[in-house]
């Protein structure tokens, strides 16, 4: 009854595709008619060779001939070796190389869904990867090919698309909002926000999210959608463009039956409007197995079956294990090679009939043309079809004829700031915490400092108020690490196909960060800064602004390097307390700079608290004649303190005659300009301490985007 239920080959009506949907993104020929999309036929092929079923007008092949991928392992040896020699025989008690892929070959057509079916660790994801270029050429044996022509690994990141296995999405966006900030990065700026938001709404239909459009996404600690919707919110993200390649590993994992049901319907729609479409799948229930149109099932990295869902009764019929009359024939076909996995022999009788068969079934002397499209042919007569709408207009050079990003950089800039700003907006506790955490900082470090006067004593707190405000700005600006962790793989996810450069989300990361800083230096420096009763009126306390926000964004930029380059929070918050304690050890405070031992010297140089630190004494002590140390005061700091007044006028009489100057209890002795010479604070001017500072926080933010330019590659090795 199911099967009369969900026929297979029933002539389905075509789904529009996206340019279809927005009446083309751009305007073509007059002569060019989008209602005239030929139909293609939904018809059941035998994989990669019955070339007789494959429509004549279907202008995209994927072939894959030959895969085979390796990775060394250890044996003997619970935890990697450095320094192993090259793999042989005699080493084999260290290392050994374990067959992920081992001679894979079939196709994959356009208007259909490939399946690949395996148990766990038969190599399924392996072969989704390979196929999506997300294994290093110099590992991956055998070739990938569309229409004959071996994909260039720039333009399959345009023309494709992966969904991972694991939902990766901010949970404070609702469904529609994540929806249309991916059509807003892979849709060109060309596309008015109307027909955005009528392919995002067209969408929402389709992947049957409609009650669930104004919900988040959630996590752990805020309800959101079901397990389901999360999933098809995913395949949304990744297909809002209409590529040509989907690449899915394992859509149905941890859904309900009506739930995968729903989604491999969804996939078959995609299919049907010009996509190929291949997909891992652990095992797919009889309705599903009916929207499928070829199979692949691997064991240990082997074919052992190869074809439509239609031929596996004839193919285990004549292997000697006929498939029973009611039974599903992929559990059938899982279970049967799960017990040949366990034989002495293994799958390799399967292997090896699997071959025979297919070679009865297609003779080596039979050819034919399975596309007669070129590649270059075949993606402009998609994109005047309306697919692949980042597409520009069609020219000769197959690789221009579709930009590498869909939008400019300050246009994704834009998209990206936005984004970040909501997903803020709607958790404000995280930078209530941060905010607060700085108030009272300032709140403490007012009401211990309060109102120091200009004595000796005076001048010695100020530098240690001066120091222990700086690092502090460093130390609040932790809390980048988890937040731009919790983010990694979002960013991985959407940069590894193109849906925005890197260099834009290092930009708008940066400038979304500015307003905040500005808001805590502030309101550090207006707790501080009278109520320590700090030098220079107006203009001290703008400048000591400054200084702030300086040691804020350099801060915040180095923090922020760190988690690009670490992948633990508590290893990132270990490194940064660490390096930011050897920063104020070298800033000068506690040891001046001519007590630096020289093999440390250049640690002084590169501590991000010592030009902040060194900028706010010279605005403090920058007056000449404002005097620190009086005639009298000379003694305060000694054991001499607490002599009377009438014997320390004595001994500064005693001082003048031997030195030949008249010292009397007035005389201004040390100035706010012998502090800093005495603080060794006489190489670089206080603006120059600032830019440097700025310069820093620079510096980090270039050698953060270099670490995700380097770390953000997500390919296999």
């Amino acid at each position: 009854m199911e099967l009369q239920q969900y026929p297979r080959r029933s002539k389905p009506s075509l789904s529009p595709t996206l340019g279809e949907l927005l009446k083309r993104v751009e305007d073509a020929q007059s002569d060019t008619s989008i209602d005239s999309t030929p139909v293609h036929h939904h018809q059941a092929l035998e994989l990669g060779y019955a070339c007789s079923s494959m429509p004549p007008s279907s202008p995209f092949v994927l072939s894959f001939n030959n895969l085979t991928y390796s990775v060394k392992v250890g044996q003997n040896m619970p935890f990697p070796v450095c320094g192993k020699g090259d793999l042989s025989h005699g080493s084999s008690e260290t290392a050994s190389m374990k067959v992920l892929l081992n001679d894979i070959s079939g196709e994959a057509r356009e208007g259909e869904i490939m399946a690949v079916l395996g148990a766990s660790g038969s190599g399924k994801s392996t072969l989704i990867d390979a196929l999506a270029d997300r294994i290093a050429k110099e590992s991956l044996k055998g070739s990938v090919t569309l229409n004959g022509e071996v994909l260039e690994s720039r333009l399959l990141k345009v023309i494709s698309a992966y969904v991972m296995q694991d939902d990766l999405l901010f949970p404070m966006l609702t469904v529609e909002e994540t929806l249309m900030f991916s059509a807003d990065f892979r849709l060109p700026r060309s596309l008015s926000k109307s027909k955005k938001k009528a392919r995002v709404q067209a969408l929402i239909d389709q992947l049957g999210l409609r009650n669930a459009a104004n919900t988040v996404i959630g996590d752990e600690g805020h309800r959101g959608v079901s397990g389901g919707e999360r999933r098809r919110v995913s395949i949304g993200t990744d297909i809002i463009h209409d590529p040509i390649l989907l690449f899915l590993d394992e859509p149905t994992s941890g859904l309900d039956s009506t739930s995968a049901f729903m989604v491999v319907k969804v996939l078959q729609r995609i299919a049907r409007s010009g996509s190929i479409v291949i997909m891992s799948v652990h095992q797919p229930s009889y309705r599903i197995l009916t929207v499928l149109d070829s199979l692949i099932f691997l064991s240990h990295g082997q074919t052992v079956y190869g074809g439509s869902p239609g031929g596996l009764p004839e193919f285990f019929g004549q292997f000697g294990h006929p498939i029973p009359e009611n039974e599903n024939r992929t559990e059938f076909a899982l279970d049967l090679i799960r017990e040949l996995e366990e034989a002495p022999d293994g799958t390799k009788t399967l292997v090896e009939f699997n071959k025979s068969w297919q070679t009865k079934k297609n003779p080596p002397n039979r050819t034919c043309n399975l596309s007669k499209l070129s590649l270059k042919d075949a993606i402009s007569a998609s994109i005047s079809r309306g697919k692949l709408v980042s597409g520009a207009p069609n020219n000769s050079n197959l690789t221009s004829s579709v930009p590498t990003f869909a939008n400019p950089l300050w246009a994704e800039m834009m998209v990206l700031s936005k984004r970040s700003l909501l997903n803020a907006k709607r958790m404000p506790e995280l930078f209530g915490i941060r905010l607060g955490a700085v108030l009272v900082t300032g709140i403490i470090l007012a009401t211990v400092f309060y109102h120091l006067d200009n004595s000796p004593r005076g001048a010695q707190e100020r530098l240690g108020f001066f120091a222990f405000a700086m690092s502090t700005t460093y130390y609040t600006c932790a809390e980048s690490i988890p937040a731009f962790l919790q983010e990694r793989y979002i960013f991985m996810r959407e940069t590894a196909y193109n849906a925005y450069r890197r260099s834009s989300y290092v930009l708008a990361h940066s400038l979304i960060s500015i307003p905040s800083l500005i808001i805590l230096s502030i309101a550090f420096a207006a707790t501080t800064f009278w109520a320590v009763g700090l030098d220079g009126g107006f203009s001290g306390f703008c400048f000591y602004f400054f200084a702030i926000l300086s040691a804020f964004w350099a801060g915040s930029s180095f923090v922020t390097f760190l988690s690009g380059v670490v992948s633990h929070v508590m290893l990132g918050f270990t490194i940064v307390v660490a390096i930011l304690a050897y920063f104020l050890l070298f800033s000068g405070f506690f040891i001046s700079r001519d007590r630096i031992p020289s093999y440390w010297i250049w640690f002084h140089y590169i501590s991000l608290v010592k030009y902040p630190y060194e900028a706010a004494l010279q605005n403090e002590f920058h007056d000449p004649t404002k005097c620190f140390v009086r005639g009298v005061q000379m003694f305060d700091t000694t054991p001499l303190a607490a002599v009377p007044l009438s014997l320390k006028l004595k001994m500064l009489q005693s001082i003048s005659n031997t030195l030949g100057m008249n010292i009397t209890g007035s005389t201004c002795v040390v100035t706010g300009t012998d502090i800093l010479r005495q603080q060794g604070i006489t190489q670089i001017s206080k603006w120059n301490c600032l830019w440097i500072t700025i310069a820093w926080g620079f510096f980090f933010r270039i050698l953060f985007y270099f670490a995700l330019l380097l770390g953000s590659k997500n390919k296999r090795r």
